[in-house]
């Protein structure tokens, strides 16, 4: 008898270990929103603070998927707002999203450099809100709050980080071939972009808004202050105005997530700059890009929202150019040359029709339906899972070596 009872209270300690053991730690959960070519992404601690990067486009679609994330995550309340700069498609979701959900502190990097305003009365409004709860102001080097992860101001107001974090200070070799921009034309808010780095453990991911590629040399040379990160959130939804090859190579990221639509974003030379930087294994993208073409996106497992099946076929008979996305006159790359197209490709091969207008932010229109988003968990000791909620696929990733 005494055997059979020590015999199941020793099952019984078993099971209770394997339980123990078998429960999930706590991980930073991060969420790419799918506001079709705007910004909006929600980081929660492992103890459940939030901190929301932009706002999306105004029109309301926007604001009713961050909502829907901030639901599927189970956060009551936006502990920390970040608006990197002021431009529609970041910050356009702010008033109405305002009246779903308390903010308690807003961040940003101080007075707008815009001549107009993109969002008519947003600064007004902006001012108002800023009065009735915590306001900060951000410079390179400051530190915001957020329990559990180590949060680093990188970039801000046209300014860049010079005091090198711990894992940063080294000579970065791509600044030898880095060649500047002609960025006369360039929305001179971007580059104020406020940009972070965030810490959860061994586990390192930036966001850097619409952080410009000019400025990136300013950042990243000759020494990279910032190390490898183990995701790239890519910096400006994968257009060529942002991404180079001094930023991204110098990062060393071994996940990159673009925050594109099918119409902004994926441009050809983003996705080169990609798929050559050292140690990358793998791109997620919020939407299918027509400027990546066939050979450049991802495969489908890792893209979280598709195109329609007509859409599609169109595409593959008749390809959208791909080359140059966003530069020469009037592009995201004003004052730089056209990429040149494939050996054999067609000059000029026919566009897919023109999609009807649609929400704000997507470029050329934008998608019904639902609006799947792209989400990463992150342990302490560096490795992280990130999943496509389309389908459900997840990869995991081991901590670095």
């Amino acid at each position: 008898m005494r055997r059979t009872f020590a015999f199941l209270l020793t099952l019984a300690l078993a099971a209770a270990v394997g339980s123990a053991q078998s429960k999930p730690s706590k991980t930073l959960d991060i969420y790419f929103i799918d506001t079709e070519g705007g910004h909006s992404t929600l980081y929660v601690a492992p103890t459940g603070e939030s901190l929301l990067m932009d706002t999306g486009s105004p029109g309301g679609r926007d604001v009713a998927r961050i909502m829907d994330v901030i639901q599927a995550a189970g956060v009551k309340q936006i502990d920390h707002l970040i608006l990197t700069h002021y431009h529609g498609d970041h910050v356009g979701g702010l008033e109405e999203l305002a009246t779903k959900i308390p903010i308690a502190h807003f961040i940003d990097h101080g007075a707008t450099s815009e001549p107009k305003e993109m969002v008519p009365g947003f600064q007004k409004m902006y001012a108002e809100m800023n009065g009735k709860v915590k306001h900060t102001v951000v410079v390179p080097g400051d530190k915001i709050p957020f329990d559990g992860v180590s949060v680093t101001v990188v970039t801000s107001h046209g300014q860049v980080l010079k005091t090198p974090l711990p894992e940063g200070g080294k000579p970065n070799p791509e600044c030898a071939a880095f060649k500047p921009r002609d960025e006369s034309r360039v929305d001179p808010d971007n580059p104020m972009s406020v940009g972070v780095v965030m810490a959860y453990g061994k586990f390192r991911t930036v966001n850097l808004g619409d952080f410009t590629w000019n400025k990136e040399q300013e950042l990243m040379c000759p020494n990279n202050p910032i190390g490898p990160v183990d995701l790239y959130l890519t910096s400006h939804h994968g257009i060529d105005q942002s991404g180079s090859a001094a930023l991204v190579h110098g990062l060393q990221p071994r996940v990159a997530v673009m925050h594109n639509s099918a119409f902004k974003g994926g441009a050809i030379q983003t996705m080169q700059i990609l798929h050559t930087s050292p140690g990358l294994e793998d791109i997620w993208q919020l939407h299918w890009a027509y400027a990546a073409g066939m050979e450049q996106n991802s495969p489908s497992l890792f893209i979280a929202n598709l195109e329609d099946n007509a859409t599609l076929a169109n595409v593959l008979l008749n390809p959208p150019p791909t080359f140059g996305q966003g530069r020469g006159p009037g592009g995201a790359g004003a004052g730089a040359p056209p990429l040149p197209p494939p050996p054999g490709a067609a000059p000029n091969p026919p566009a897919p029709a023109p999609r009807p207008a649609g929400g704000p932010g997507g470029g050329r229109g934008g998608h019904t339906g639902p609006a799947f988003w792209i989400k990463v968990s992150a342990e302490a000791d560096g490795s992280f899972s990130v999943t496509n909620t389309r389908n459900n696929f997840t990869k995991t990733y081991a901590a670095r070596k």
